[in-house]
């Protein structure tokens, strides 16, 4: 999918200053597995992830951009995470901010395919092969299968 109109507009008017974005991370689970995508923008392994659009609710935000990218239908059914994501300098010299609200879904049904070109491949892994996970989002997909309620705040380094 390409890039939001609401972020283009704001381009046109800062030119690659930074922007503040909140994003979602939908880490979505079904009988042990979680799914991922192969990013088409960097080949990165990861959770289904995207921009929250103006006046939408993160948990929405996570269920819209499952469907968008992987073509499945997900609830989202509990924050597991909050985190401020280091500044991202795209190719361009766009410079961008994001807040991360990492959710906990639960699959409800589709069989998953890169449906908008966001990703090339998306699937089922299982949750003890995720070696090609990168740290960062490797800790969202451990916060959002915690046992307890509890969402998780990373505070300072």
């Amino acid at each position: 999918m390409a890039t939001p109109e609401f972020v283009l507009e704001l381009r046109r008017l800062v030119g690659t200053r930074p922007l503040s974005f909140v994003g979602v991370t939908a880490v979505v689970i079904r009988e042990g597995q979680v799914l991922l995508g192969r990013r088409s923008d960097n080949g990165r392994l990861t959770p289904i992830t995207g921009i929250v659009d103006p006046g939408e609710e993160p948990a929405d935000a996570a269920v819209r951009e499952a469907l968008e990218e992987a073509d499945v239908v997900i609830r989202a059914t509990r924050l597991a995470g909050i985190h401020q994501v280091d500044r991202v300098t795209y190719e361009n010299g766009d410079q961008a901010d994001y807040l991360d609200v990492t959710f906990r879904c639960d699959w409800i049904s589709g069989d998953p395919f890169p449906a908008d070109g966001e990703l090339t491949e998306v699937g089922w892994y299982p949750l003890d092969g995720l070696d090609e996970v990168r740290p960062d989002m490797l800790r969202r997909i451990e916060q959002a299968l915690a046992v307890t309620g509890e969402a998780h705040f990373l505070g300072g380094r």
